[in-house]
């Protein structure tokens, strides 16, 4: 079944499924700067656009762009900004 999610004032948008490699959303942003938790290990692919990432523990942030992916493991925080729309898959695990 697909489920909704909504964050942000509805600045993020999602969609949740599951296939055969487990649980997924692909999703929107608009322009702006989010904190996100994670409660399971995490892949962000940047779909279209690009994230300007901060992923924890790191000192500086840096930029992912279409087709590329980054990690985030379980019970950790991270911070993502975004100028346009920008479209993602995230995997869990």
């Amino acid at each position: 079944m697909i489920s909704t999610n909504e964050y942000f004032d509805g600045n993020v948008k999602s969609l949740a499924y599951s296939s055969a490699t487990g649980k997924s959303t692909i999703g929107v942003m608009e322009a702006g700067t989010y904190e996100f938790g994670t409660s399971t290990h995490e892949t962000m692919v940047v779909i279209e656009g690009e994230m300007n990432v901060k992923l924890p523990n790191a000192s500086e942030w840096k930029i992912y762009k279409a087709g590329e992916s980054y990690t985030i493991d379980a019970n950790e925080k991270f911070q993502v900004t975004v100028n346009e729309q920008t479209a993602y898959l995230c995997q869990y695990k």
